[in-house]
């Protein structure tokens, strides 16, 4: 292992050289740390530009939720908090842990690159992530970087990048500990610790959530058994601040979540798959996360970084036994059974440096090692699908940032990517922006191009899998005006984006090139070809403070106008998934101290469920209620309603969604006296 990092670490040298060439002294300034963990108000922006920047002088689309957000709303997973966000369409196959799928800007789930304090967790198997099991406990903030991200990021960020960070030891040492119990005998507790010490800081917890849940199929349609869910997480973050401004972060995270699922069941007179109750299908997924991160200024004008991570899941699955067809009633073995068991690794390794040139010019430059493995088994058959089949590249980024006057910003980047399974890929991003200070008014706009690699299944898989795919590509644009209001009252958004995506991957019927045994003429092709453009309003409003009976009123609105085209075939038909509106909306109110109430609302259009738009899935609008009361200075009783009206709606066509629900808890704070 050493062997292999020194091997990475000596041609990032070759690009470190290169760097310090194009770097003069200038007047000694501090230089912005890439990926900076401590980053702790929620006005400065990371991801953007992988240095930290204050929110008025980014020129992205970028949305960022933070821990304190999601604790004060009570949102128990990232995926409840992500539901809120704009441009994004997140759907569940069910109840608590099942399938999660997160898309931007038109895109698909495999477009959406998702970091854990620098580690990519995206599957190498099938490219997406599963939000599944990761629960809102200990995390700090969540980063959403919407638009093409290639330039940056790499591959898989064509749509975006969601980053996630794990919470920072700041102030004293505090215990903290919850206790949770709702409906469908939902139980959930768990405690962290959190603090600094002299230069030392750490934050740690673990939690578990236990559920009877409800049927993964919509059990108006007729399906009776609950499938369960179980789910255990960990998660810790020790960080020591060096000598001369230089840090050191260590994080981990454990995520251990077991369900049960249904699916669906063939037809033999429609020759249709219908919803079906499958009795005994689970799958249990465990996930371990490592992060390191190492910054150290070398001069007072030049820091580097340095990054490694490795993320790993072991997913079993075991596709049941019995099923029963909810649209003919027969009962009768699986027709498809099925026991798998898929290992996938993910090694990240990133050498960064940030070079300040005078005031207004900040040079970034880098070098990224990337490496995904997958092996999967038929537990069935006890044979091997496939395995130690790796994806790998090696990239080299540059970017330079332009500060004039604290008025007029800009970006300009360009990276180049080598994979060992299709060549290279170059991308690049250019972006710009305006800040009238006197009015508050910025304007900013951006052109980039992304790629993603195709995934091991979409190369390996036999009987699918294709070998000399091409990575997927995109164009993508978006301007937006952004306006504060007087006197610190909120701020409104007005934002449009453009992106055509071509040379998609798409499941193919060519039996002239899918030739492959057990491929029935189908197999993984590039020839999918789409558009997406649409609006985005965000309008953030301090309605009210200090009355007698409001101390605060705040409202929070979200829109999302998508109009996305499947234009590869020519039927100019909308694409899966995607519903062209979206609405969302956070009151947040307190009356006096120590009691808080949220009413959350979510509109979501219609959307369908192939290319060809036959499976309709309406509209629909769910409320929540939250509301929580310091009884004393360290515990603290709340309430949550989900669905508070009963809706009776499916994010995902033939899927479950909770009828209106309770969830009752207590959590306590201590401070130590250390």
């Amino acid at each position: 292992m050493f062997g292999f990092v020194a091997r990475r670490i000596f041609r990032a040298c070759v690009l470190l050289s290169w760097v310090t060439a194009l770097a003069y002294p200038a007047s000694a300034q501090e230089v912005a740390m890439a990926d900076q963990p401590e980053i702790e108000v929620p006005d400065v922006v990371v991801s953007a530009t992988k240095t930290p920047m204050p929110a008025k002088q980014v020129t992205s689309a970028v949305e960022v939720i933070t821990g304190e957000d999601m604790q004060q709303r009570k949102i128990r997973t990232v995926a409840e908090a992500l539901r809120w966000a704009s441009g994004l369409a997140v759907f569940q196959s069910g109840g608590l842990g099942t399938t999660v799928d997160v898309r931007m800007r038109g895109g698909t789930p495999e477009q959406t690159l998702v970091l854990i304090d620098g580690a990519i967790v995206n599957s190498a198997t099938i490219g997406t992530f599963n939000f599944a099991n990761l629960t809102s406990d200990n995390i700090e903030r969540i980063e959403i970087l919407r638009g093409s991200q290639s330039m940056l990021w790499g591959s898989d960020a064509m749509g975006g990048v969601i980053n996630i960070t794990t919470k920072r030891g700041r102030d004293k040492p505090n215990v903290s500990a919850f206790a949770e119990y709702g409906s469908f005998n939902t139980i959930r507790e768990g405690g962290g610790i959190a603090g600094k010490k002299g230069p030392i800081d750490f934050s740690g917890s673990i939690t578990r959530l236990d559920t009877a849940g409800f049927s993964a199929i919509n059990y108006r349609r007729g399906a009776a058994e609950r499938d369960g869910y179980h789910n255990w997480q960990g998660s810790v973050r020790l960080g020591a601040d060096l000598p001369k401004d230089g840090r050191l972060d260590f994080s981990f995270r454990w995520l251990d979540g077991s369900v049960h699922f249904d699916g669906f069941a063939f037809n033999p007179v429609t020759f249709a798959s219908d919803p079906a109750d499958v009795f005994g299908a689970r799958s249990r997924s465990t996930q371990y996360v490592f992060a390191g991160n190492y910054a150290q200024p070398l001069t007072s004008w030049w820091l580097q970084k340095l990054t490694l991570s490795r993320a790993t899941e072991n997913l079993g699955s075991d596709g049941g036994a019995v099923e029963r067809n909810l649209v003919t009633g027969a009962t009768g073995l699986i027709g498809f059974p099925f026991r798998s068991q898929i290992e996938t690794v993910s090694n990240r390794i990133e050498w960064q440096h940030n070079i300040q040139v005078g005031k207004p010019l900040l040079l970034t430059a880098g070098y990224q090692f990337r490496e995904q493995k997958g092996d999967n088994r038929d537990l069935l058959t006890n044979t091997t699908v496939f395995e130690n089949k790796v994806v790998s590249s090696h990239a080299g980024f540059g970017e330079a940032q332009l500060n004039l006057w604290d008025r007029v910003f800009g970006t300009a980047g360009i990276r180049q990517d080598e994979y060992n399974v299709f060549g290279s890929a170059t991308t690049y991003r250019v972006t710009g922006g305006y800040l009238h200070q006197e009015t508050g008014t910025k304007f900013r706009g951006s052109y980039s191009t992304g790629f993603r690699a195709p995934t091991i299944n979409q190369l390996f898989f036999p009987g699918f899998g294709n070998p000399n795919l091409q990575p997927e590509k995109s164009q993508a644009l978006d301007a937006a005006i952004e306006q504060a209001l007087p006197g610190d009252r909120g701020s409104i958004s007005v934002g449009y984006f453009w992106t055509r995506y071509r040379n998609l991957i798409l499941s193919i019927f060519d039996p002239a090139v899918c030739t492959a045994p057990g491929s029935f003429g189908f197999c993984a092709q590039n020839v999918g070809l789409a558009r997406a453009e649409g609006v985005e309003v965000t309008t953030k409003l301090k309605l009210y403070r200090d009355g007698r009976w409001i101390k605060t009123l705040d409202l929070h609105i979200q829109y999302t106008y998508a109009a996305t085209r499947d234009i590869s075939s020519g039927s100019d038909s909308r694409l899966p998934k995607w519903p062209l509106h979206q609405i969302s909306t956070v009151i947040s109110y307190q009356p006096v101290e120590g009691l808080q109430a949220n009413l959350e609302g979510r509109y979501v259009g219609e959307r369908f469920g192939n290319v060809g738009n036959s499976n309709a899935t309406p509209s629909f609008v769910v409320w929540n209620l939250s509301a929580s009361y310091d009884v004393t200075k360290q515990i603290q009783a709340y309430l949550r309603f989900d669905n508070m009206f009963n809706e009776k709606y499916e994010e995902v066509l033939f899927f479950g969604t909770p009828i209106r629900s309770i969830f009752g808890g207590v959590r306590i704070n201590y401070d130590l006296p250390l």
